[in-house]
């Protein structure tokens, strides 16, 4: 079951942003686990280091590769060293993205522009280069990374973030639309679509940012939004991108998989 033997994934965003399991680590690393080999693939070298050192540590296999998703060139070469490393892609998870606060009024030009470029246009060059190598051994999966934030109205968390929200729900439709060019040539591509999720950005990052510090305030309010009465984490990430990626999952394309404790069932 599940079994990814002989098969070849790349996963960006690769690394955490502190001690423990983000989505792409934890992804990373379940992946390896089900025998694939992994090129881990992030902007911070040190953190796909971390992510490799746990894979090999657990005796499987990695290969780390430093990438700004944002140049064409830097993921064409990305694409490129895979294939020179492993000879083959079989499966792709793009999983770069990140939120900044801010209205349609509130949030400068530059800031729009960069979360549009960091949430969607990275899935866009993933796709762009790695596409055409798994047509060429006959299929893929590629699973991209969303939000609930592009399926519901930002506002009840009580932070707006209208660039993440508006490109996270582009990759949703994205998604659909290429699953539907390359669905001939064998690819299937599906979205992954997390709520709230207990990673290392809440302590690192979220709890800095809108929580002036408190983390522990920060996670309880968290918890207390989530119909399950916690959070996910990286694992329920994880697990989700795994049978997407699957044979199990062999007559799957088009589609999203919500990964969110219910959280949308008690959104109004």
């Amino acid at each position: 079951m599940l079994d990814l033997t002989g098969k070849v994934a790349i996963v960006t965003g690769a690394g955490s942003v502190g001690p423990g399991w983000g989505n792409g680590r934890a992804t990373a690393t379940l992946l390896a686990r089900q025998g694939a080999k992994v090129f881990l693939v992030d902007v911070n070298a040190a953190a796909a280091e971390g992510t490799h050192a746990t894979i090999e540590g657990e005796g499987n296999h990695g290969v780390t590769y430093r990438c700004d998703m944002l140049i064409a060139a830097e993921v064409s070469a990305m694409v490129a060293a895979c294939l020179s490393e492993f000879s083959r892609l079989d499966i792709l998870v793009n999983n770069v993205g990140g939120s900044a606060p801010g209205d349609a009024v509130t949030m400068a030009e530059d800031v729009w522009d960069r979360q549009i470029g960091l949430n969607l246009k990275t899935v866009f060059l993933g796709c762009k280069y790695a596409l055409p190598e798994m047509a060429k051994l006959g299929g893929g999966a590629v699973v991209n990374i969303s939000s609930v934030a592009g399926l519901r109205n930002d506002g009840h968390g009580g932070r707006q973030h209208v660039a993440y929200s508006a490109s996270k729900a582009a990759v949703i439709q994205f998604t659909r639309s290429t699953a539907g060019a390359v669905v001939k040539q064998g690819i299937r591509c599906n979205t992954v679509v997390p709520g709230l999720m207990h990673t290392p950005l809440v302590e690192e990052r979220l709890a800095k940012t809108v929580a002036g510090g408190d983390a522990a305030a920060l996670i309880a309010s968290r918890n207390a939004r989530c119909p399950m009465g916690r959070m996910g984490t990286g694992w329920d990430v994880a697990n989700a991108v795994l049978f997407l990626v699957s044979d199990e999952a062999a007559y799957i394309t088009g589609t999203e998989i919500v990964v969110d404790g219910g959280l949308i069932l008690a959104s109004p």
